[in-house]
């Protein structure tokens, strides 16, 4: 198995790179999150990778981090998501914020992502809600139960006023914890004032 690279970056062609590693090049597949965070071609780059062997083909993908690496392979174990699925969630969204509609269990991010209808979004959020964690937090366990459904209610409430998805959710983030619904609004929309 083939669990990191660590060479030259010689062509990058979203989403595929190619690196070589001592006279060898490989080519792997990458999110477009790791894509953009990529050197210049010639410089050096170290990519954590997941090798995967099909009947038809041998393929290598290719991350930036130990948490997006983690996060495709939490992917690849909901029925349904393959390796292009995966690689297309975490092109679309950050680990942060699929941690955060999982917690929420708010299909709506997802199925903003090519390829991932509804009924895909819901069966991914079903699947992943005790796998993830949000800031050493499990999603599914009950981020104390009262804050996540708080959280929840505060998050309708800004969908309900007009805000999009990632406002509302970037604005829910940085409420703490333990926070009430009423004051978990009035917080979020003094945020969303600011910006």
């Amino acid at each position: 198995m083939i669990a990191r690279l660590s060479g030259i970056l010689i062509e990058k062609t979203p989403p595929q790179v190619v690196i070589d590693c001592n006279g060898v090049g490989y080519e792997c597949e990458v999110p477009m999150s790791t894509f953009y965070n990529l050197p210049a071609t010639g410089e050096k780059v170290v990519l954590l990778t997941q090798f995967i062997v099909r009947e038809d083909a041998q393929l290598l993908y290719g991350f930036g981090s130990e948490q997006e690496r983690t996060t495709f392979r939490q992917l690849l174990k909901v029925n349904g998501i393959g390796a292009k699925s995966a690689l297309a969630i975490l092109s679309g969204l950050s680990v942060d914020d699929l941690a955060q509609a999982v917690a929420l269990q708010e299909p709506g991010l997802l199925t903003k992502v090519p390829g991932i209808g509804k009924k895909t979004a819901e069966r991914l959020l079903l699947e992943l809600k005790d796998k993830f964690s949000i800031d050493g937090i499990t999603a599914g366990a009950g981020v104390a139960g009262q804050a996540k459904s708080a959280s929840g209610d505060v998050l309708n409430a800004l969908l309900a006023l007009g805000y999009n998805e990632r406002e509302a959710l970037a604005a829910v983030k940085q409420l703490p914890a333990d926070i009430a619904v009423a004051e978990g609004i009035k917080l979020s929309l003094k945020s969303l004032a600011k910006n």
